[in-house]
């Protein structure tokens, strides 16, 4: 016995159950995805030159140390908490928040002891930040003793 095929009884597979179940997965991860929004903070990286830069007179210089100690104006801070990095820079600030900050990292010091410094300048509300950093044998001769 011989069956003959008509060519009106093609094969044909439905994919309409397919797209259903795709679209449906579509719509659950666009349900249940999360947006985080990340505070950042405005950082005016450093440019390569040779010449040492002066510092200005009305800013407020932050030098961080190879051991994470916080030096204010060349007062060095009696630890390295971030609330008392914040009081020293609301004393040397005296409440002006358009001064321009400049935070001082030897090269060798933490990346913790910078993020926490850059952290409090936030936190205190300056928003003029520059950022340098300094040969470990430059750094010695600036700091002095805590008062």
């Amino acid at each position: 016995m011989k069956f003959k095929r008509s060519n009106r009884d093609e094969l044909s597979i439905n994919i309409t159950p397919l797209i259903d179940v795709v679209f449906l997965l579509l719509i659950f991860f666009m349900v249940t995805t999360t947006f985080s929004k990340e505070t950042r903070l405005l950082v005016n990286l450093p440019e390569t030159n040779v010449e040492a830069a002066e510092a200005e007179a009305s800013q407020i210089e932050i030098i961080v140390s190879r051991d994470g100690i916080y030096t204010i104006n060349g007062r060095a801070l009696v630890n390295s908490r971030i609330e008392t990095l914040m009081q020293g820079l609301q004393i040397e600030s005296g409440g002006d928040l358009n001064l321009p900050i400049l935070l001082i990292a030897d090269a060798e010091a933490t990346h913790q002891s910078v993020v926490t410094a850059m952290d409090g300048i936030g936190q205190s509300g300056f928003s003029q930040l520059n950022i340098a950093t300094q040969r470990p044998q430059e750094l010695e001769g600036r700091v002095s003793a805590p008062n």
